[in-house]
C-alpha cells in the first residue's frame, strides 16, 4: 500500500480493485484489510470534497447552511433554492445531494463508512498470520472510522439505527437506538483504539488514523455524553504529552506564501497563511496537525473548488461601477485588456457564491470587548489573509473608474448591484484559496476555481487548535471559567489578536471555534452537540438562557423565544427568520427560514419505509413523529437484536 510519506504526498486512498471485489481477498488477507481501510479513509475525505452537480457545491457547505455562519446564496437557482428550510425540509422532500444541499449524502455516506468499518471489525479474525498487536491496530482504526461516522450521524439526526456488523441475511426490522447509547458505545470503542493505534511519531505515513486522532475523537465523544472531566483529561494529554504544538511562526515552503497573483494581491508572510496552505497541512514541519486528509495525487484526486463555491460573484454583470459599466471582468491573460495588477481572477478565484458568510461571520463575530478586531491575523486584510469587497478594484477599461476600489453605493446612495447576497461579501482568502494548477498553466483560462486536477487540496480533519477549544468547553461546564478563558486566549495570542478575553462564556468559545475552524469543523454538528452540553450542564448561554435536557430538541416554531442554543444562535446571528431587512436578493426574494425543530434533520422517509417489519424513530416536529415508537436505550440490546431478522 502506497502512502503519504514524510517526504512527499503519495496515494494510499486508491485501493487495489482486485482486493475490493474478491471476497476471499477482502475477508481473509491483509491486503483486503488494507484496501477496505483505504476506502474508509477515502470516504472520510468525501465528506468535504464530494460533488454531484457540476462542481457547484460540496457537502461541507450544508453543515454551514445549518448554522450561524453561512447562507445558501445561489439566487438564480429558481424553485429548487434551499432557503426556506422551515417549510421545505421534510422526511420526503428537501433532502438532496447536489446544488442545494447534501443532507441525503450525509445519511448515505455515514452508513457507507459504517459498512466499511464493520467489514474490518466483522472479518478481521479470519485473517491469518496477523499478530495480536497488528490485529488490534486494524481494529482500532476501524473503530475510529465507525465512531466518527456515528458522531456525525447522531448530531445530525439524533436517534438512529445502530449497525455494528455485516449481516448475512437481509434485516428489515430495525429499531432506532438512542443517541446517548450509540455515543457511549463509540466512546468505549475509542478507549480501546487509543491503546491500540500507534502514535504518529511511530508511523511512517501521514494521513492514516493515528493515536492522537483517536484521542481527539474520544474527547469529543466524552463531551457528547457529559463526561467533561474525562474530556478535559484527553485534551490535557494531547496538548502536553503528545509531541504536538501550535504553530506560532511562518513555516513550510517559502513559495507557498506567494502562490497567488502578487501583482494584484500580496501576502505578508504569516503563520496563519502558512498554516492553511495545502502543502503545509500534511507536513513533517507542521506540529499542529493531528490528522490530515491527503488530496494531492492524480490517482485519487477529487476536485475541491473552494474559490468557486465560496467566493463572491465579483464578475457578475449586475455589479456596476458608478458610471453604469460592469465593475470587474474575468479577463484571461491572453486578452488585450488584461492588466496583471488588476487580475482578481487569479488572486481570488472566480467565485459563483453558492454559499456566502453571514454578516455575523464577516463582522459581528470578530467583535471582542466591543471592538472589531481587524488586527487578528484571521481577519486582517492588511497582511492579505482577509479580503474586503472594497479591496478589489475596477478592471474594466471602459469605465472611468478603472483602477479605483469597488464601491457598494454611488454618490447619490444608489446600490450598485441588484444582488448583494451573491455579489457583495468579505471573505477569508487564507481559507478558500487553493492554487488552481490547471488554470494557472492555461493562459486562456477564465475559470480559477480551486483544486482542479494537479492541484494540492490536502485538508485538516483535526488539529491541535480545536483541542484547546474542546478543553475550554470541558472546563467551562465544570465551572472553571479561568481555565476556559486561558485556552481561548491561547488561540487568540497565536493569531496576534489585539483583544483578549477576561472571562469567556459559551458564546465566546463558539465564536472562537468559528474564527479558527471555519471550513474545518462540522459547524452544525458542533453547535448541536454544544446545545446538548449546555442543557445537560445547566450552563447559561451568552444571553443568560438556560436549557432543559428533556426539551431542548422538542420545540418548533420560527419566533424568537425558546428552542435550543443552536436555534438561538441562528436567530440572533443570521438572516434566518429576519426577512425584509433591506438585503437585496436578486431575481426573487429569499425567505431564509429555520424552525426550532431543524436542530435535527428528519429521518429520510425511504429509510423508514424500507424497514417494513419494524419502526424507525422520526424526529420531533416532522411528519411521522410518534413519541411511543419503541427505541433501544442501551447499545448492548441493539447489538443483540442485529441477529434477529424477520
Amino acid at each position: 500500500m502506497a502512502a503519504a510519506t514524510f517526504t512527499g504526498c503519495q496515494d494510499f486512498l486508491e485501493p487495489d480493485p482486485l482486493s475490493m471485489f474478491s471476497p476471499e481477498n477482502t475477508f481473509n488477507t491483509e491486503s483486503g484489510l488494507e484496501a477496505t481501510m483505504a476506502m474508509c479513509d477515502k470516504h472520510l475525505r468525501n465528506y468535504y470534497t464530494h460533488y454531484s452537480n457540476k462542481n457547484i457545491n460540496f457537502p461541507l457547505t450544508t453543515e454551514y447552511m445549518f448554522s450561524d455562519l453561512a447562507l445558501y446564496s445561489k439566487t438564480d437557482a429558481g424553485s429548487g433554492i434551499y432557503d426556506d428550510i422551515a417549510h421545505k425540509l421534510t422526511p420526503t422532500g428537501g433532502m438532496q445531494d447536489g446544488d442545494a444541499n447534501s443532507i441525503s449524502f450525509f445519511w448515505n455516506q455515514g452508513y457507507t463508512g459504517v459498512k466499511y468499518a464493520n467489514t474490518i471489525i466483522t472479518y478481521i479474525d479470519d485473517v491469518k498470520g496477523l499478530s495480536q498487536e497488528k490485529r488490534n491496530e486494524y481494529k482500532g482504526r476501524a473503530y475510529f472510522h465507525r465512531a466518527i461516522r456515528y458522531y456525525f450521524l447522531c448530531w445530525q439526526w439524533g436517534d438512529i439505527p445502530l449497525v455494528t456488523k455485516i449481516i448475512s441475511v437481509p434485516k428489515q426490522n430495525y429499531r432506532s437506538t438512542r443517541r446517548d447509547a450509540i455515543l457511549r458505545m463509540c466512546a468505549g470503542d475509542m478507549e480501546k483504539a487509543v491503546q491500540w493505534v500507534p502514535s504518529q511519531k511511530d508511523m511512517d505515513y501521514y494521513g492514516m488514523v493515528n493515536k492522537e486522532a483517536c484521542r481527539h475523537l474520544l474527547a469529543k465523544l466524552y463531551l457528547s455524553i457529559g463526561e467533561w472531566k474525562k474530556a478535559e483529561a484527553q485534551c490535557d494529554t494531547l496538548i502536553n504529552m503528545s509531541g504536538l504544538a501550535l504553530m506560532t511562526e511562518p513555516f513550510g515552503e517559502a513559495s507557498a506564501a506567494n502562490s497567488l497573483n502578487p501583482e494584484t494581491w500580496g501576502i505578508e508572510r504569516n503563520v496563519i497563511w502558512d498554516l492553511h496552505r495545502p502543502e503545509n497541512k500534511i507536513s513533517q514541519a507542521n506540529r499542529e496537525t493531528i490528522l490530515g486528509m491527503p488530496n494531492c495525487t492524480d490517482q485519487s484526486h477529487v476536485d475541491f473548488l473552494t474559490m468557486r463555491v465560496l467566493g463572491p460573484s465579483w464578475n457578475d454583470s449586475r455589479l456596476k461601477a458608478p458610471d453604469g459599466k460592469q465593475a470587474v471582468m474575468n479577463y484571461s491573460r491572453t486578452n488585450s485588456k488584461y492588466n496583471e495588477s488588476l487580475d482578481a481572477l487569479r488572486a481570488f478565484g472566480r467565485g459563483i457564491a453558492t454559499i456566502r458568510p453571514t454578516q455575523f461571520a464577516q463582522h459581528g463575530m470578530w467583535v471582542v470587548n466591543g471592538e472589531e478586531d481587524t488586527v487578528d491575523y484571521r481577519h486582517n486584510h492588511n497582511i492579505g489573509n482577509w479580503v474586503r469587497m472594497t479591496d478589489i478594484k475596477y478592471n474594466n477599461p471602459d469605465s472611468k473608474h478603472y483602477g479605483e476600489h469597488l464601491r457598494l453605493y454611488d454618490d447619490n446612495g444608489k446600490c450598485l448591484t441588484t444582488d448583494t447576497i451573491r455579489n457583495w461579501f468579505d471573505f477569508p482568502l487564507y481559507k478558500i484559496y487553493i492554487k488552481d494548477v490547471s488554470a494557472e498553466n492555461n493562459l486562456a483560462a477564465t475559470q480559477f476555481n480551486g483544486a482542479t486536477k494537479g492541484s494540492n487540496a490536502n485538508w485538516y480533519l483535526f488539529r491541535l487548535a480545536e483541542t484547546y477549544l474542546l478543553r475550554a468547553e470541558a472546563r467551562l461546564y465544570q465551572g472553571n471559567t479561568d481555565g476556559a478563558t486561558e485556552d481561548v486566549n491561547t488561540i487568540r495570542r497565536r493569531a496576534h489578536c489585539s483583544q483578549l478575553y477576561n472571562a469567556v462564556n459559551i458564546g465566546d468559545i463558539a465564536n472562537e471555534r468559528a474564527r479558527e475552524l471555519y471550513l474545518e469543523e462540522f459547524r452544525n454538528v458542533e453547535l448541536t452537540r454544544i446545545s446538548y452540553d449546555l442543557a445537560l450542564s445547566k450552563t447559561p448561554d451568552e444571553w443568560g438562557n438556560t436549557y432543559d435536557a428533556k426539551t431542548w430538541d422538542k420545540q418548533q416554531g420560527t419566533d424568537a423565544d425558546g428552542g435550543s442554543y443552536f436555534y438561538q444562535r441562528i436567530y440572533h446571528y443570521s438572516l434566518y427568520n429576519h426577512t425584509g431587512n433591506g438585503i437585496v436578493s436578486g431575481p426573487a426574494t429569499l425567505k431564509y427560514t429555520m424552525d426550532k425543530r431543524n436542530v435535527f434533520w428528519p429521518i429520510p422517509n425511504d429509510a423508514i419505509t424500507a424497514n417494513k417489519n419494524g419502526q424507525i424513530w422520526q424526529n420531533f416536529g416532522y411528519e411521522g413523529y410518534d413519541a411511543d415508537i419503541p427505541e433501544w436505550d442501551n447499545w448492548q440490546d441493539a447489538v443483540a437484536d442485529e441477529d434477529v431478522t424477520d
